[in-house]
C-alpha cells in the first residue's frame, strides 16, 4: 500500500495516507519531494511549488488558492490555502460535456471498467405494500403532532414493547420532535409535510399519529393532507379528547399488530430500492475511498433501476456545476441552479457566510476549503444523470439520480433522506457518528482504524479500498445493502439510534 496518493495527473496536491514525518522522501514520477514538516493521514502537501495567488488542485479542480507561497513538500491546510468562492455565479447549461464528479472523463471512466452491472435476476426480500411502495422494515412508528406529547408517545412504545417485546414489528420508533405548537405559516406546512412523509413511509407496517388537541399543527389537518398510505395501517388519537391515553393508545396499537402480524418478505427486484446518500463527519479520505465507492454502488443501483438521492446542498456549492453538466435536460438543468441558489438566499436571509464551511472536525481530519469538502461530498452520487430535483418534504418521483433540498445538518439532512421515501441511507464518515435516522443509516467509515475503534457505530470499513482492489470491495457493499434490505439490522438500529430532526425556517409565535 502506498503512504499517499496523487488524484488527478493536474494536482498540485498529494494526499497523505498515513501519518509522514518531515524528512520524507516522496516520489512523484520522474520527481522527488521531501517533505518539509510532519503531515498528517488525510492531509495535504505541496509536490510542486505553488506561487501565492495561484490555485490549488486537487481532484483536477481548484479547491482555493495559496495566501502565500508554497514550496514543494510543505503541508497545505488553513495556514495557507483559502476559498476561491464568492458571490452567485453565472451557469451555463452544457450538457453532454462528459466531466464527472471524480475529476476524471467518461472515457476515464469506461476505460477503469465503471460499476460491475448488476444480474437481472437479483432480488431481495421486502414488503410490497398496499399503496404501491416496496418496505424493507415492518417497523412501528409512533408519530407525535406536537412536542409537547414526546415523553407521552415514549411512555406509550415503552408500554406496548413490555408487554409484546416488540410484537409483530422490528422496531418501535418514537419520531418525537420539539415542534408543532406556536409554529406559523411556511414554517408550519414544512413540519407536517415532513410528518406526513413519516405516516405514509413504506418501510412502517403500523402507525400511530399522537395529537395533544390545541396545537396549531392540528391532527386532523395533518391527516387531510395524508397520501399515499394504506389507511388500514394509521391510527389517530388526540390525547385531551379521551380520558386515558394509555388504554386508548394500547387498544390501537393491538389493531396495528394484527395486522402486522400477517405480513410477509416477498422476492423483488433491485429496481424497488431507494437509497439515500449521506457524509457526516468527514476526513481527508472521504472523497478517496468511501464516498467514490458509494458513487459506484451509486451507479450501480441506477443501472438495476433503482433510485438514489443526493442532499446536502451547501455541500455541493464549488462542485454543483458538475452536477449540472449531468443534468438530463435544461428544465432540470434550471431547478439544480434554482436549488443552490435558493440555498444561498437561505444563507443571506439570516446574514449568515455562504462559505463558513467545512466543519473543526473536517479541518482536524484534512479538509481545508468547502469546495475541496464538496468535490469529495459529491462523489457519492456517482457519475449518472440528474433525472430530478426534490423540495423539503418531498417524495421521490422516478428512478435513477434525484437531488434533494436540504442543509448538510447529519440530523436534519438523513431525515429528509428518509421522508423522501429512501428505505435506507448510506452514511460514510471518517470521524464517526453513532446517529441514525428512523430507516436504516449504514455507516460507512473512510478508514480502517475508525471501523477497528468504533465496531458499534460502523457496518462497513471502505479503508479497505487501499489495501484490496476496488471491484472486490464494492463487491462487499453491495452484498451488505442487499442484506440490510433484507432485514440485517444496521448499527444504528441495533443502538436503538433511531432519531428525526425537522428543519426549521421560520417564526415561533
Amino acid at each position: 500500500m502506498t503512504d499517499y496518493l496523487k488524484l488527478d495527473a493536474a494536482d498540485s496536491v498529494a494526499v497523505a495516507l498515513r501519518t509522514l514525518p518531515a524528512g520524507t522522501q516522496v516520489a512523484l514520477g520522474d520527481a522527488r519531494v521531501t517533505l518539509r514538516e510532519d503531515v498528517e493521514r488525510g492531509h495535504k502537501f505541496a509536490v510542486r511549488d505553488i506561487t501565492a495567488g495561484a490555485d490549488v488542485v486537487k481532484y483536477g479542480y481548484p479547491i482555493g488558492y495559496a495566501t502565500a507561497a508554497i514550496a514543494a513538500g510543505a503541508w497545505v491546510h488553513t495556514h495557507n490555502l483559502a476559498t476561491n468562492l464568492g458571490p452567485d455565479l453565472e451557469y451555463e447549461y452544457r450538457p453532454g460535456s462528459g466531466r464527472l464528479a471524480s475529476g476524471r472523463s467518461a472515457s476515464d471512466r469506461a476505460a477503469s471498467g465503471g460499476a460491475p452491472q448488476p444480474r437481472p435476476s437479483r432480488t431481495f426480500n421486502g414488503y410490497r405494500r398496499p399503496g404501491g411502495g416496496v418496505g424493507i422494515r415492518n417497523d412501528l412508528y409512533i408519530v407525535p403532532t406536537v412536542g409537547c406529547i414526546n415523553r407521552l408517545c415514549e411512555a406509550i412504545a415503552r408500554r406496548f414493547e413490555f408487554e409484546h417485546d416488540g410484537g409483530a414489528f422490528d422496531s418501535v420508533i418514537v419520531t418525537g420532535h420539539p415542534y408543532g405548537c406556536s409554529q406559523l405559516g411556511g414554517d408550519l406546512d414544512r413540519t407536517r409535510r415532513l410528518l406526513q412523509a413519516i405516516v405514509a413511509h413504506p418501510n412502517a407496517g403500523g402507525v400511530l399519529v399522537v395529537g395533544l388537541g390545541c396545537e396549531n399543527n392540528q391532527l386532523d389537518e395533518l391527516r387531510a393532507g395524508l397520501s399515499g398510505h394504506d389507511p388500514a395501517r394509521v391510527r389517530f388519537m388526540v390525547a385531551q379528547q379521551v380520558e386515558d391515553e394509555y388504554e386508548q393508545a394500547a387498544v390501537l396499537l393491538e389493531e396495528l399488530q394484527s395486522a402486522a402480524a400477517l405480513d410477509q418478505r416477498v422476492p423483488l427486484p433491485l429496481s424497488e430500492l431507494r437509497i439515500g446518500l449521506k457524509c457526516g463527519g468527514s476526513d481527508g479520505l472521504s472523497g478517496i475511498t468511501a464516498n467514490p465507492l458509494v458513487g459506484r454502488l451509486a451507479d450501480h443501483m441506477v443501472a438495476a433501476g433503482a433510485s438514489v438521492v443526493l442532499t446536502e446542498v451547501p455541500e455541493m456549492f464549488g462542485a454543483e456545476q458538475l452536477l449540472m453538466e449531468r443534468a438530463r435536460d435544461r428544465q432540470t438543468f434550471d431547478r439544480i441552479v434554482a436549488l443552490i441558489n435558493g440555498f444561498k438566499d437561505y444563507f443571506r436571509r439570516y446574514s449568515m457566510p455562504i462559505y463558513e464551511n467545512p466543519s473543526p472536525g473536517n479541518k482536524a481530519g484534512g479538509i481545508t476549503t468547502l469546495e475541496e469538502k464538496s468535490l469529495g461530498c459529491t462523489q457519492k452520487s456517482g457519475s449518472s444523470e440528474v433525472e430530478d430535483v426534490l423540495g423539503y418534504g418531498e417524495r421521490i418521483r422516478m428512478p435513477g439520480l434525484s437531488l434533494l433540498e436540504a442543509p448538510g445538518n447529519d440530523l436534519v439532512s438523513s431525515t429528509a433522506l428518509a421522508a423522501a421515501g429512501c428505505q435506507m441511507v448510506l452514511f460514510t464518515t471518517g470521524r464517526g457518528t453513532p446517529f441514525g435516522t428512523f430507516v436504516p443509516t449504514v455507516k460507512i467509515a473512510t478508514n480502517t482504524e475508525l471501523a477497528q475503534h468504533k465496531p458499534g457505530w460502523i457496518d462497513f470499513d471502505a479503508g479497505q479500498l487501499l489495501a484490496r482492489p476496488t471491484d472486490a470491495v464494492l463487491g462487499d457493499l453491495i452484498e451488505l445493502v442487499i442484506d440490510v434490505a433484507n432485514g440485517k439490522p444496521a448499527r444504528n438500529e441495533l443502538g436503538h439510534m433511531q432519531e428525526i430532526a425537522i428543519f426549521k425556517d421560520g417564526v415561533t409565535e
